[in-house]
């Protein structure tokens, strides 16, 4: 079989949505200004927010997977990448989370010491569509049963924590501490 390698730079594209909410934030950092924050305290918060988003867009983009005769290897954008052995691997399945009219589904791998990992690069949502997702998955599932034994395939019980995608928590994370910062400058 053919080793697998599915990229950010392949899939995922800045989008219409992610420049408007970065705007947005500007704009309310903008607003800040007005309220005590003056010229140096803008532009701290602007470059920070910049610099961030920036460092988002590198890692995402960077970001890999490739699924081979040694196991999976996933890089989220820095260094070389982890391998992760088909014996260490106990499950291989879709979290598809549904939120507000939308879904995105993504391929993760249960470890032997019950860790959880993504694999980069593979995901379908409406954001960034992947015809080929099904397909995909299968391929990298076939890999997995072909390197593993059946009795080393455990399926782990569902938590609360796979309901949300890394995505949405990113996303919650960033405005919290927007809202934070906007608190602490306005109170000032």
């Amino acid at each position: 079989m053919d080793e697998l390698i599915f990229r950010g730079r392949d899939r995922y594209r800045p989008s219409w949505s992610h420049l408007v909410l970065l705007l947005v934030l500007l704009a309310a950092q903008g607003f800040a200004i007005s309220h005590g924050l003056g010229t140096t305290g803008f532009l701290w918060l602007a470059g920070g927010t910049l610099a961030l988003s920036g460092l988002g867009l590198w890692t995402t983009v960077r970001s890999w997977s490739r699924v081979g005769p040694d196991g999976i290897t996933i890089c989220w954008g820095f260094g070389r990448g982890r391998t992760h052995p088909w014996d260490r691997i106990r499950w291989i399945d879709v979290r598809t989370v549904e939120s507000q009219g939308s879904s995105t589904s993504q391929v993760r791998m249960f470890l032997a010491g019950g860790r959880r990992r993504a694999l980069p690069g593979l995901l379908h949502s409406d954001l960034y569509p992947s015809p080929d997702f099904d397909e995909q998955f299968h391929r990298v599932r076939n890999w997995w049963e072909l390197n593993t034994e059946a009795s080393a395939r455990v399926e782990p019980v569902r938590r609360f924590r796979d309901r949300i995608t890394v995505t949405v928590a990113a996303v919650l994370a960033t405005l919290a501490i927007a809202a934070v910062g906007a608190a602490v400058f306005l109170l000032r």
